[in-house]
């Protein structure tokens, strides 16, 4: 069985908002352990990509931050497997506390580039769109941007099955 993993989602530094982000069959007991709604309630049950307001407490109960969570189903994740994420303050000290908490609940902190990877291994995406990922992550002009968002939506793949289907055709009938 696959390890349930987790990172903070978002680039380093303060910003508005950050996200830290669950992945693997445990995300859904990981969440209900850390999410209270406002009024201090554990949540017994969570709607399908539903987002809902409350904190995130750690092991004391004690309030680390207000976020807005959504837990999502496989297969229809980014990973293909079942996703958590907890959007909160940006702070670099929440999203570590957050982080953290996650861990002790049974989760393994993530490799770089594990979320593409588990997307990759689980059928989501094809390595030439994994490689895109990076690509567009590290565009620092807008040709670069466009390129990768071409190759992340399939254009390296719908050129190989074209060459895939002439070379077949030309074995076939010489």
């Amino acid at each position: 069985m696959e390890q349930t993993i987790a990172a903070v989602a978002t680039a380093p530094g303060e910003g508005g908002i950050g996200i830290v982000r669950v992945s693997g069959p445990e995300s859904y007991e990981i969440l209900k352990k850390i999410f209270r709604r406002p009024a201090g309630e554990r949540m017994e049950t969570m709607e399908n990509r539903r987002l809902i307001y409350g904190n995130i407490v750690d092991s004391s109960g004690s309030v680390i931050d207000e976020a807005m969570v959504v837990y999502m189903k496989a297969p229809h994740t980014y990973t293909g497997e079942d996703v958590a994420e907890i959007q909160c303050h940006g702070s670099s000290i929440s999203l570590r506390r957050i982080l953290a908490e996650i861990l002790r609940s049974g989760a393994v902190l993530a490799e770089r580039g594990e979320f593409t990877k588990r997307a990759f291994l689980s059928g989501r995406i094809d390595l030439s769109q994994a490689e895109a990922v990076m690509d567009l992550i590290q565009s620092r002009n807008k040709m670069a941007l466009k390129s990768s968002v071409a190759q992340l939506q399939g254009s390296v793949r719908q050129k190989i099955e074209e060459l895939r289907s002439e070379i077949l055709y030309e074995t076939a009938f010489l």
